[in-house]
């Protein structure tokens, strides 16, 4: 075959996470099932270890003419974003979220959206528990008073959120590959973990050997600690409200390492002043990065107020984050473009019906 003849499939990694393309270029060209030549491109639209987001006519139009892929982390991409790709075929999230896409643009475009699902599963799962125990044991409070002027006595404080785990219950907001690994911590940790997710068949329950409760109130009302697992869609977007939270037993907490849009803070100030919340554990909020000026608990947060003291901690969307996850985002994301994009299979699509 002619130099010529053979397709080039043009790929770009638009945050710019990283330095080099040698895992993607292995991934791509190791045993081709045709002829085919990859010119694999980074950007730096969100570089690693920063909140900048630059916009997508940024890259240089050249470029935008010929990408056939697009591999995205941290960006939104709009209808208009896509329309600056005229050849765009696939879209790979590089994460298990694509809320960030404009799904119905590209169904309309014929753009094939996929995700990576099976991700740092083991991370946000010890994170969600990292986050219960630190607030549930006292962690966070006795850093805070340790740090007060002058310190707090060198002794034990009787604290609400202070409590044991053992017998008390663990509620779980979805079931899916990390909920799943969150449950099985728990009942480690000695916890009653109770579970709500419609979308699992009967005897998922079993399964896990959990409880599974039929409606998401009696979910909140047994919760000690409530843990958020799901997705955001139209159904989950602003689910969890005031509504919702005031129906958890008094000086419970909640843990959120899902999505920010699924939680109301407004509704998590008043019910942190209520005391119905003891402790809040925040990986994700509503807009990230916060906008200023921040919403009136993030910074109460940041001033220390008193009435706050050892009861919250925002871990800036990093539950997924370690030196492992970050390598098996960057394979998994490359295998499921080259899988797509290059061998025509389904891995990881998710269809327009799909929330």
């Amino acid at each position: 075959m002619a130099a010529a003849d053979i397709r080039t499939y043009t790929i770009l990694e638009a945050d710019g996470q990283h330095p080099e393309g040698l895992l993607e270029d292995q991934i791509f060209n190791v045993d081709p099932t045709h002829s085919y030549k990859v010119r694999f491109l980074r950007a730096a639209l969100a570089p690693s270890g920063t909140a900048t987001v630059r916009p997508w006519a940024e890259i240089p139009k050249d470029i935008r003419d010929e990408v056939h892929g697009l591999m995205i982390l941290k960006l939104y991409l709009t209808e208009k974003d896509i329309e600056l790709f005229p050849k765009l075929k696939v879209v790979v999230r590089m994460g298990v979220g694509y809320d960030r896409l404009d799904r119905p643009a590209l169904a309309k475009r014929g753009v094939t959206v996929c995700n990576v699902p099976d991700y740092g599963t083991e991370d946000i799962a010890d994170h969600a528990i990292g986050l219960a125990l630190s607030l549930r044991r006292g962690i966070l409070l006795h850093n805070d008073l340790q740090r007060a002027t002058p310190p707090a006595p060198y002794c034990p404080v009787d604290h609400p959120l202070i409590a044991r785990s053992r017998g008390a219950t663990f509620g779980i907001l979805g079931l899916g590959r990390i909920g799943t690994a969150a449950a099985l911590r728990a009942k480690a940790f000695g916890w009653n973990v109770l579970f709500y997710d419609p979308y699992l068949p009967n005897g998922a329950d079993k399964a896990v050997g959990c409880e599974r409760t039929k409606n998401i109130q009696e979910l909140f009302r047994r919760s000690s600690i409530l843990s958020i697992h799901a997705p955001c869609t139209r159904e989950t977007r602003n689910l969890v409200g005031y509504e919702l939270l005031s129906l958890l037993p008094k000086n419970a907490v909640l843990v959120n390492t899902a999505r920010g849009e699924i939680v109301n803070l407004d509704a998590v100030e008043q019910c942190l002043r209520e005391n119905i919340l003891a402790g809040a554990g925040l990986d994700v909020l509503p807009v990230e990065p916060i906008e200023e000026p921040a919403h009136s608990l993030i910074q109460a947060y940041r001033n220390k107020e008193p009435w706050l003291t050892g009861r919250m901690v925002l871990t800036c969307h990093t539950a997924f984050f370690s030196p492992s996850s970050i390598e098996e985002i960057r394979s998994k994301s490359a295998q499921t473009m080259r899988e797509v994009l290059i061998d025509t299979l389904q891995s990881n699509v998710i269809t327009p019906e799909m929330e």
